[in-house]
C-alpha cells in the first residue's frame, strides 16, 4: 500500500485499515494527483510508504516493516524496517538499506535521516556515483544536505564491483555534487595494492567539467635533458578564462617554467605562452618562448589576427623539444593582420616577419618581411559571368637580399559556354600587371620594372555515368574526360627580383592551373593543353568511393621559356600523372600517385600509402615515398592488439638515402577496465646531424589521475588511426575553453 506521511491521514488508516487496504489504488491515484498538484507549485513535496505491514506508535510514530519503501521526489529509501517520528520528520531505517538520489546509490545496515533537512548519518555505507561511475565505501557517511556528502575512513574507484586495482584510500572524503567535485584528506593511491601517490590533500572531477586543481605529475626524460618531472597546476579562473602553470624539472639542464593563459570573450579570444629557462647548466645561458595567439572581432566585417613565436636561440626546440613536430620548426612566424569582408569584396592589411632558426650544418634562406602586405579581392556575377579581382601591394625587406615594393593588379573574367551536369566548357581571359620599384641591396642597379601579361584558359570536361551491378553490389560508374588549354605569351623577365615565387612540382592539382608558378615574381609562359580522364566507382547505397583511377598528361605547342628549375622534359609531351585511391574494402584504403618519364621510361617520383582499419585499437599503415635522386622514405606505423588487454604501437620512417631513421616509436599498452598503463619509447632527428631518443612511461587510473609522462599527443600525431583505448567524451578535466 502507498500512503502519503500526514498525521490525519494515519489516524484514518490505523481506524479503518480494511477500508484502506480495499481502496488501495483508489488511495494511490489521489496521492499521485496531489503529488504532482504540489510539484508543479513548487511546496514541499509529500513522501510515501509502501510496506507489507504498516503500524500507529505513540509519540507520533509510524513503524513501516517488511520491505519498506520510502518515497519523496528524487529520493527513495528502501530498508527491512522504517521509523518515521512526524513531530521531528526523522527517519530511522535498518536492514539492508538502500538510498537512491537522482541516480546515486548509497546502501548500510543502519540510516537516520531528517526528510525536511535531508541531514543524517548512515554506519558503513558503500555508495556508487552515476556520474562517472565510480564506487566506494566508508566507516560513515554524513549526509550534510541532497548535494554534499563527507565519509570517514573511505575508498573509492572507478573500477567495476569484484575489482580492486586500484583505490584511492583516504581519512575524510566530501563529495560535493553540486560542483561535481570530491576532495579528499590524508589521501593515498593503491595499485595493485601497493601504494604509488601520496598527498595530504587532493579533490579530483566528478564529470568532465573544468576545475583548478593539480594535474597529474609527468615524469619523463631525453637524452638531451635527462630524467625530468613536470607538475602541472590548472587554474580555472572562470567559465571563459583558464591558465596553467607547468614547472618542468630536467636533471641535466634545470628548472623549466611553462606557462599558457586562454581566454574567450563574445568579440575575442586567444592565448599566451611564456616558458623560462632561467639557467640552462648545459647551454650555460638563460632560455625562453614567447607565444601570443589573438583574434578581434571589430565591428561588423571588420576583424583583426596577431600571432608572435619567438625563442631565445636557434637551438631552443632542438635541445627542450620532445617531439618531431616541435624540432622541425625552422620559421616562426610574427605577424598582425586587419581584415575586411562584404559581401562581393574583402581587403586584407598585414605585417610580417619570421624568426629563423639555424642549423649550422643545413643553413636555410632567410625569408623576406613583408612590412607591409595589402590584398584586395572581389568578386561578382553578371548574368552568367563572372567578373573577379586580385591586387596586392607588398613591401619586401631583407637585411641582405635586394629589397623592394610590388603592386599586382589581376582582373579576370570567365563566361561558362556550356553548362549542365553532364557537360561544361567555361573560357577565362586575365590580365596579370605586376610593378617594382627597387630598394635596399641592389648592387646590379636593377631598375624599376613593370610587366603585363595577358593569360587564357579555356576549362571542359563530359561526365558519363552507368550503373553497374557485379554480382548482388550496386555500384555507379562514371567516365569523367577533362580537356584544359592555357595560353600565355612569353616575356622575359630576368631582370625582375624573385621575392616569393617558386616552381610549383608537377601534380594533378598544378595541371589544371593557368601558372606554374606559386607566388606573382614569375608568369610562366604557356601555349599548352592537359588531357585528364578520370574513373569513379560508387555504392549507389551511400555514395561511399570505392574507388577512383585518375591520368593525366600535359602536352604544349612550345618548349617553356619561363623556368626558376632547369626543365626536365625535352619533348612537347611532359610526365604522365597517374593517381589511385579508394576505400577498396570497409577496412583496407589506398592512396597511391606516380609521375612518370614517358621520355626516359623511368618514374620521377611516386607515393603509395596503404591503411587497414578494421575497428578501433587496430591499424596498420604502410607507405612509401620516392623522388628520383632525392629522396626515399619508408613510413611504417600501427596499433595492433597482442592479447584481449595488450595492444603494441608503433612507427618507423626511415630515410633510405640518407641511411638514417627520421622518426622511431616503439610502445606497449595494457588497457584494463579501470587503468590503462603505457609505454613508449621515441628516436627522431632535431637536425642535420643531431638525434633525441625519449622515453615515456604512463599509469592511466580512469577518471582520477595520470602518473607519469603522456604519450597520447605523440602516437595520435605520429600513428594515424590511433584509438585511445579508454577513451571517453572529454575525459581530461583541463578541457578546451568552448
Amino acid at each position: 500500500m502507498r500512503f502519503r506521511l500526514k498525521p490525519v491521514v494515519f489516524s484514518l488508516l490505523c481506524a479503518c485499515a480494511h477500508n484502506a487496504a480495499a481502496n488501495a489504488d483508489l488511495l494511490a491515484l489521489r496521492m499521485d494527483k496531489t503529488f504532482m498538484a504540489m510539484a508543479e507549485s513548487g511546496q514541499e513535496t509529500p513522501a510515501f510508504v509502501e510496506a507489507d505491514r504498516l503500524e500507529g506508535k505513540k509519540d507520533n510514530q509510524i513503524e513501516a516493516t517488511g520491505n519498506a519503501v520510502l518515497r519523496k521526489r528524487g529520493q527513495s529509501i528502501r530498508a527491512d524496517r522504517l521509523l518515521y517520528f512526524q513531530d521531528t520528520r526523522d527517519l530511522d531505517a535498518q536492514g539492508s538499506v538502500v538510498v537512491e538520489q537522482d541516480g546515486n546509490t548509497m546502501s548500510g545496515p543502519h540510516l537516520r535521516l531528517n526528510l525536511d533537512t535531508t541531514v543524517g548519518v548512515m554506519e558503513k555505507p558503500e555508495f556508487y556515483l552515476v556520474e562517472n561511475g565510480a564506487r566506494g565505501s566508508a566507516d560513515v557517511m554524513h549526509f550534510n544536505d541532497k548535494l554534499h556528502y563527507t565519509l570517514d575512513n573511505a575508498t573509492y574507484t572507478t573500477c567495476p564491483a569484484d575489482n580492486e586495482d586500484w583505490l584511492l584510500k583516504m581519512g575524510g572524503l566530501e563529495i560535493d555534487r553540486d560542483r561535481q567535485v570530491g576532495v579528499a584528506h590524508q589521501a593515498w593511491v593503491e595499485f595493485m595494492g601497493l601504494p604509488i601517490l601520496y598527498s595530504p590533500w587532493m579533490d579530483f572531477p566528478l564529470d568532465d567539467r573544468r576545475k583548478s586543481g593539480f594535474l597529474a605529475p609527468v615524469f619523463g626524460g631525453t637524452t638531451k635533458g635527462g630524467s625530468e618531472l613536470t607538475l602541472p597546476y590548472y587554474w580555472n579562473i572562470a567559465t571563459n578564462r583558464d591558465a596553467t602553470l607547468a614547472p618542468r624539472v630536467m636533471v641535466k639542464r634545470g628548472l623549466q617554467l611553462n606557462n599558457e593563459f586562454r581566454y574567450l570573450e563574445s568579440g575575442y579570444a586567444g592565448e599566451l605562452h611564456l616558458d623560462v629557462l632561467p639557467n640552462d647548466r648545459v647551454a650555460n645561458r638563460s632560455r625562453t618562448r614567447l607565444g601570443v595567439l589573438h583574434n578581434q572581432q571589430i565591428a561588423d566585417g571588420l576583424s583583426s589576427y596577431l600571432n608572435l613565436n619567438s625563442v631565445s636561440d636557434d637551438n631552443y626546440y632542438r635541445d627542450l623539444a620532445d617531439s618531431v613536430s616541435s624540432t622541425s620548426q625552422a620559421n616562426l612566424v610574427q605577424e598582425g593582420s586587419l581584415n575586411y569582408a562584404a559581401d562581393w569584396w574583402n581587403a586584407a592589411l598585414r605585417v610580417q616577419r619570421y624568426q629563423t632558426l639555424q642549423d649550422l650544418a643545413a643553413p636555410i634562406v632567410i625569408p623576406y618581411k613583408r612590412l607591409p602586405q595589402l590584398t584586395v579581392n572581389a568578386q561578382r556575377s553578371y548574368s552568367s559571368a563572372s567578373v573577379a579581382f586580385a591586387g596586392e601591394f607588398v613591401d619586401f625587406v631583407h637585411p641582405t637580399a635586394l629589397s623592394g615594393k610590388r603592386l599586382v593588379l589581376n582582373p579576370s573574367a570567365s563566361y561558362p559556354l556550356v553548362n549542365t551536369p553532364a557537360f561544361y566548357v567555361t573560357p577565362r581571359v586575365a590580365i596579370h600587371g605586376t610593378h617594382y620599384a627597387m630598394g635596399a641591396n641592389n648592387p646590379t642597379a636593377l631598375p624599376d620594372s613593370s610587366r603585363v601579361l595577358p593569360m587564357l584558359s579555356v576549362d571542359s570536361g563530359l561526365s558519363l555515368e552507368r550503373d553497374w551491378n557485379p554480382g548482388s553490389n550496386d555500384y555507379l560508374h562514371t567516365l569523367e574526360p577533362r580537356l584544359f588549354y592555357v595560353y600565355v605569351p612569353y616575356k622575359d623577365q630576368t631582370n625582375l627580383p624573385n621575392f616569393d615565387s617558386a616552381q610549383a612540382d608537377f601534380s594533378f592539382t598544378q595541371m589544371f592551373t593557368e601558372n606554374r608558378f606559386f607566388g606573382s615574381d614569375r608568369v610562366g609562359d604557356a601555349n599548352h593543353v592537359t588531357l585528364a580522364l578520370t574513373s569513379r566507382l560508387l555504392e549507389q547505397s551511400n555514395g561511399m568511393e570505392r574507388l577512383k583511377v585518375t591520368v593525366g598528361e600535359r602536352f604544349s605547342f612550345s618548349a617553356p621559356q619561363v623556368n626558376l628549375v632547369a626543365p626536365t622534359a625535352t619533348t612537347n609531351k611532359s610526365d604522365i600523372l597517374l593517381a589511385a585511391s579508394g576505400r577498396v574494402t570497409d577496412a583496407w584504403s589506398l592512396d597511391s600517385e606516380f609521375q612518370i618519364d614517358p621520355n626516359q621510361s623511368h618514374t620521377q617520383r611516386y607515393n603509395v600509402a596503404a591503411r587497414y582499419r578494421p575497428e578501433a585499437g587496430k591499424a596498420l599503415n604502410l607507405g612509401y615515398r620516392f623522388m628520383r635522386n632525392t629522396l626515399r622514405h619508408v613510413d611504417v606505423s600501427g596499433q595492433w592488439p597482442l592479447s584481449s588487454h595488450w595492444h603494441a604501437v608503433g612507427r618507423w620512417n626511415y630515410s633510405l638515402q640518407d641511411a638514417r631513421i627520421l622518426e622511431a616509436i616503439a610502445g606497449l599498452e595494457y588497457n584494463q577496465n579501470c587503468w590503462t598503463l603505457r609505454l613508449v619509447a621515441q628516436r627522431f632527428t632535431v637536425g642535420a646531424q643531431q638525434a633525441n631518443t625519449g622515453f615515456f612511461l604512463q599509469l592511466e587510473l580512469n577518471d582520477l589521475v595520470k602518473v607519469g609522462s603522456d604519450p597520447l599527443g605523440l602516437l595520435k600525431q605520429s600513428v594515424p588511426g590511433y584509438s585511445k583505448l579508454n577513451e571517453k567524451p572529454a575525459d581530461d578535466a583541463r578541457q578546451p575553453l568552448r
